[in-house]
């Protein structure tokens, strides 16, 4: 429930529409709701500006499904849940015929608001491979289903350095980069003295025996030359893309 949602429903008690009874159980549930497995915090929306996004790994179909429904009975926002396989998908899909499932970046989500909060502060997801790019989508829908206009240039990495300087001037044009890259992980270092904007960088597990599932391009992101940069979990896409956007929402 939003600050607005709140304050008409408040102003509907006043003037006598709704009754006392109405009100307080609307109210009651507005910080948190107990469904047992599961304590669903109504009241994130109204601090952070969005609702709580599932994570659906490690529950079962039947929880994330029952969590969905909490969050969209209380909120007109939109609604997702990460890290979903196929199979919750397809028990969620006719419980929640709205709802739409990204299968690179694992995300069921049921879409209400499309509206961008300000459509010429871009969000760029740049990836150095393609097999980086389940990573980037979840990123990538993650920040677009937070209100932002995002941009996506895959398979820039610097195995091929005149790949990425073809698009010099998306990055000259975003507000804020999330770079994705596994293996060595140079490509967020290389970007990062591209800009004066913030870049974030997201280290993924793809690679041989001694990128140790990501760590490499972790550490390597970490003691990045670039100063200024931040670096997510590896494969961290969902992260990336709220941080991202929180610093685009900024003014």
């Amino acid at each position: 429930m939003t600050e607005q949602e709140i304050r008409a429903l408040l102003e509907e008690y006043r003037t006598g529409a709704v009754p006392l009874e109405h009100a307080v159980r609307e109210l009651r549930s507005l910080p948190y709701e107990d469904m047992g497995f599961a304590m669903v915090d109504h009241h994130r929306e109204l601090r952070q500006g969005f609702p709580e996004v599932v994570y659906a790994e490690g529950k079962t179909k039947e929880q994330v499904l029952q969590i969905m429904q909490a969050l969209l009975k209380r909120s007109e926002a939109n609604v997702m849940a990460t890290r979903a396989s196929r199979e919750t998908w397809e028990f969620i899909r006719p419980a929640l015929p709205e709802a739409k499932y990204d299968v690179q970046a694992r995300i069921i989500y049921v879409e209400r608001q499309t509206a961008v909060t300000d459509a010429a502060h871009k969000i760029l997801v740049l990836t150095a491979g393609t097999s980086d790019i389940p990573v980037a989508r979840e990123a990538e829908l993650t920040a677009r289903l937070m209100g932002n206009t995002v941009e996506a240039c895959y398979d820039a990495g610097v195995a091929g350095i005149h790949r990425l300087f073809a698009h010099e001037k998306q990055i000259a044009e975003a507000n804020v980069l999330i770079v994705i890259a596994g293996m060595e992980g140079a490509l967020a270092s290389v970007v990062g003295g591209l800009t004066d904007k913030p870049v974030i960088a997201v280290p993924t597990s793809v690679g041989y025996g001694a990128s140790f599932h990501g760590v490499t391009a972790l550490l390597a992101m970490l003691n990045s030359c670039a100063s200024g940069l931040a670096v997510m979990n590896i494969d961290n896409g969902f992260g990336a893309g709220v941080l991202a956007s929180k610093i685009n929402r900024m003014r």
